[in-house]
């Protein structure tokens, strides 16, 4: 009898060895991953992701997900866990992937290449931590490029950090700075408030803001009377309070937050961060100065290009897209087609007359606004030695076909928006006008005289 009990005993035991090793088999494929054969099938019939061109970005090879591109859109492809999609497109549309459907996008394999060749080149020259790049096709707002600094390879996303794999152009917020300056100089001249030759008494500081105001100054030095349009070509923060001195809040405030400012840019699916607007309430003399040019609003670099879209655009606001045959955003009308052309030839101007060498490129239009933003640290006030170099433009400037916003953050050598922001944006619109065959304009002859 005692021997029957043991030998039952010594099975139980058995079966209790064989049930524990199940279990830990099973816990160790919740944590590696599930059984390769299940692991396969997933993999093998998910879709594929592809450029606007047919470049296969993303795609299921012999069950594992690959990245043939590499680094190429990397943080915006994003990448695949195990069974399903953990960041970027590959999650963001992980339903429609793993139900075998393709994605395609609206990128230009080209356009992402020397955006993020731009940045590479230019980032680690000038000591910045990092930094982000967006084109736009103008009259579509298709994304032709969204491009992050540093690189990000999915087939390899262990090797880097969260903040790496961070698709920067959609989700950082920062200051937009002297960048605004054009589009409230578009808003003030759609309302009446001025001409581009309107005339301002500039000095180098200026109170603002009654009581509770504050001294505002300007960083380039300029003469003590300044239009409308030198008001831009000399980025005065003093200039631009006259401009807006008369400007409503509600009025003023509403045309930020049509340009896109203030709320999500309306983009299906896809993860986006949206930059800030004060309350109305909050709109008093000082604010709705230091709004005027960039300071106390927030922004994303894909807000930035959407908004400077809608100069490019003859005054059209257009949601930017990424993924092909997706029904199209929000359209409206924020100025008028003459407003926008006029604050165009001022924005040519600024690279033309202000920073030729910088951001214009000899024999063709270019257009934009240069930024410096300090970077705001909450209730410590604004740092005193870290800035966002910005610059957001467009091309050809008088019949535009595309837009281009560029942010850098943190960097310590020539930090300024003219010395690091345009030199991206000039490589970028560089490569593209290049790729266009355009003949160069004729350079005017001076009249002889007789």
């Amino acid at each position: 009898m005692e021997v029957k009990i043991h030998r039952r005993s010594r099975l139980m035991q058995f079966i209790a060895l064989v049930l524990f090793l199940t279990l830990v088999w099973a816990y160790a494929q919740l944590e590696w991953g599930v059984p390769q054969a299940v692991k396969r099938s997933v993999v093998q019939s998910r879709g594929t992701i592809t450029a606007a061109d047919g470049t296969v970005l993303a795609q299921s090879v012999n069950g594992k997900r690959v990245y043939p591109q590499g680094t190429l859109a990397g943080q915006v492809v994003g990448l695949m866990g195990a069974t399903e999609g953990l960041e970027g497109l590959e999650a963001a549309y992980n339903r429609t992937l793993e139900g075998g459907q393709n994605l395609k996008l609206t990128l230009d394999p080209a356009a992402q290449a020397a955006a993020e060749a731009a940045l590479a080149k230019a980032v680690p020259e000038h000591q910045g931590q990092y930094g982000s790049v967006v084109v736009l096709e103008t009259r579509t707002g298709r994304i032709l490029a969204a491009a992050s600094y540093p690189p990000f390879d999915p087939n390899q996303w262990r090797d880097y950090s969260p903040e790496t794999r961070r698709n920067r152009p959609f989700l950082d917020v920062f200051e937009p700075g002297s960048t605004i300056k054009g589009l409230v100089v578009a808003a003030a001249i759609n309302e009446g408030l001025t001409t581009p030759e309107t005339k301002y008494d500039t000095p180098m500081r200026r109170y603002v803001g009654g009581r509770w105001g504050s001294t505002i100054g300007d960083a380039v030095a300029h003469p003590g009377h300044l239009t409308t349009r030198q008001v831009l070509r000399y980025s005065s923060n003093v200039g631009m309070s006259h401009i807006v001195e008369h400007f409503p809040p509600e009025r003023m405030r509403g045309y930020l937050s049509h340009y896109g400012f203030g709320s999500y840019v309306d983009i299906p699916t896809v993860v986006t961060s949206t930059g800030q607007l004060q309350p109305l309430r909050n709109w008093d003399d000082l604010v709705r100065a230091t709004n005027a040019f960039g300071q106390g609003m927030s922004s994303t670099t894909l807000q930035l290009a959407a908004a400077y879209n809608t100069l490019a655009n003859d005054g059209r606001y257009v949601s930017p897209r990424l993924v092909e045959g997706e029904s199209a955003g929000e359209r409206r009308e924020v100025l008028r087609p003459e407003t926008a052309r006029k604050t165009r030839e001022m924005l040519q101007a600024v690279i033309e007359e202000g920073i030729p060498h910088a951001a214009g490129i000899k024999g063709y239009a270019l257009g934009g606004k240069t930024g410096t933003a300090q970077v705001s640290e909450g209730a410590k006030g604004y740092a005193s030695n870290l800035f966002d170099s910005l610059f957001a433009g467009f091309f050809p400037a008088d019949a535009p076909r595309i837009t281009v916003a560029v942010m850098v953050h943190g960097a310590k050598v020539e930090y300024h928006g003219s010395m690091l922001a345009a030199p991206i944006y000039r490589e970028i619109a560089s490569d593209i006008i290049s790729r266009w065959a355009a003949a160069p304009r004729e350079e005017k002859q001076p009249e002889e005289k007789k």
